[in-house]
Parts: C-alpha cells; sequence; structure tokens
C-alpha cells in the first residue's frame, strides 16, 4: 500500500481498526522492519499546543502538525494516535488536515474506526468526536483494516 500511495496525488495510507485491533502493532513492526519514524500525533501535537491559549489553539494546530512532521526524516511517516485532530475544540477536518499533509510525502495513519467500501468512520454514533464520511469519491485515500490487510486497497476522498 506505501509503493501504490507514492503513485496517487496524496499520498496518505489509512489504517482504520476498532481500538484494540491491531493499528499499533502494524505500525511499530512497520517502523522497525523499514526504519520509518512513527509518531505518536497525541503526545507530540499537545506538546506543541500548550504554548497556545484554547482559543489560539484552533489558529495554529495545522501548523504545528506540519511543523512535526517536518521534524521526521524520510518520505514515509507513520501516525499512531491520532486522536487529537478529532477534537472538535480544534475545528479541523483530520482527513482533509491529513491528505494536505500527504501531497509530498507519504502518510501512514491509524485510524479508530471503521472503514467500508462505502465509507470512513470515526468513533461510535453519538460519541462527540464522531465522524462518518458517507459520500467517498474513488481516488484520495487508501484505506486498510488490520484485519483484512490481505483484501484490496480502497481509496477514497473527503467530501
Amino acid at each position: 500500500a506505501i509503493v501504490q500511495a507514492t503513485q496517487n496525488y496524496y499520498r496518505l495510507v489509512v489504517l482504520a481498526g476498532a481500538q484494540g485491533s491491531g493499528k499499533t502493532a502494524a505500525l511499530r513492526q512497520l517502523a522497525n522492519a523499514e526504519k520509518y519514524p512513527l509518531l505518536n500525533v497525541n503526545l507530540e501535537l499537545s506538546r506543541k499546543l500548550l504554548d497556545f491559549s484554547r482559543t489560539q489553539r484552533t489558529e495554529h494546530v495545522e501548523r504545528q502538525f506540519r511543523e512535526l512532521l517536518l521534524g521526521c526524516p524520510g518520505p514515509v511517516v507513520l501516525l499512531d494516535n491520532i486522536e487529537i485532530l478529532f477534537d472538535t475544540a480544534l475545528q479541523i477536518h483530520p482527513l482533509r488536515l491529513l491528505q494536505a499533509c500527504s501531497r509530498n510525502r507519504t502518510l501512514v495513519a491509524a485510524w479508530n474506526g471503521v472503514c467500508t467500501a462505502e465509507s470512513l468512520t470515526y468513533a461510535e454514533p453519538g460519541h462527540p468526536e464522531h465522524l462518518s464520511l458517507t459520500q467517498l469519491k474513488a481516488s484520495d485515500v487508501i484505506l486498510l483494516s488490520p484485519a483484512t490487510d490481505r483484501s484490496q486497497p480502497r481509496k477514497v476522498s473527503a467530501s
């Protein structure tokens, strides 16, 4: 999937699965095998955002996230614990941000949710950070699931 992503406009691979489904283990194994940097987004981005007031965080979150990525060497960056990107107080669209940041390097992001042929979902319905992307277009994201890693990757985009 990483090789395939390098051919796409957006070089984004989303590893979607429920909590405990093996996403982190898969990313760690890939990081060790290929020497790719593995970024704990919650930890590192929250550290950067502590310098800003709550109201300023919405203005700076995207730039701070991009700076974190710039600090990672190599053409591929693995992203784990991305839940902070779904914080409604930050007022960002997580998939669009990931897509924008994947233009010039491949990002592989662990996504707590479910992917199907028609949708990508984050969190359970009723959860304040629930996000359901149901009007997906073919082309911009390669979706994988740890439970079905033998299946063909599906390409979708944020609408």
